[in-house]
């Protein structure tokens, strides 16, 4: 079941980057320690737990408003500025297939430059090249920011032309096979196949519109 695919990747701490902590960060207070049973009990749904002291200690996604059902939960809240529709940003994303277990299909973290640094995948917001689930994440984040989000397959690939794409032929093979596959289409699993859960890390504002 896609939910249960969905409950586990969203408890998967992200890959952090050099000399950074990442902490959990929430519109309600959290305990010290958040435990891997906690994270994994805070699926998609966002519904309740069991008891209230679990219903109190688990993050909760929250769906962004105006963005078709994307859900999302601030990782680390950032302290910069918060793009606009038009602007040019970096960011950092891994992302995930929860139709398939949670398979990461495409990490930048991965991509490295001549120095061995991580590259950041640069877009304009707005521009109509990138799903719009991502879209939606990065406008309501603020420069600094990890945030994982929840997006429905109609916030998401809707063609093979979409960005982010994994570099690799074989991984975007897998994830495209997958996302528009005929037959399960034709049964009737379209509202499943293509939900992505994708940590995304606003790094900067490279160009303002």
């Amino acid at each position: 079941m896609v939910t249960t695919a969905v409950a586990a990747v969203a408890g998967a701490v992200p890959p952090a980057r050099k000399a950074q902590a990442v902490t959990v960060a929430t519109t309600t207070a959290l305990p010290p320690t958040l435990t891997r049973r906690q994270l994994l009990a805070a699926v998609a749904t966002g519904s309740t737990l069991p008891t209230a002291a679990a219903s109190a200690a688990a993050p909760r996604f929250a769906e962004i408003p105006g963005s078709g059902g994307v859900k999302a939960l601030d990782l680390r809240e950032g302290s910069g500025e918060i793009p606009a529709v038009g602007d040019q940003v970096a960011v950092h994303y891994y992302g995930r297939l929860a139709a398939k277990q949670g398979w990461r299909f495409d990490s930048t973290y991965d991509h490295k430059d001549e120095t061995g640094d991580p590259m950041p995948f640069v877009f304009t917001l707005g521009s109509g090249k990138v799903i719009p689930g991502m879209e939606a994440a990065v406008k309501s984040m603020r420069v600094g920011g990890l945030r994982r989000v929840i997006i429905p397959p109609s916030q998401g690939y809707q063609n093979t032309s979409q960005e982010p794409v994994p570099p690799n032929f074989f991984d975007r093979q897998r994830l495209f096979t997958t996302i528009f596959n005929p037959t399960r289409l034709a049964n009737g699993e379209g509202s499943t196949l293509g939900t992505l859960i994708f940590d995304i890390e606003l790094i900067n504002i490279r160009q303002r519109s």
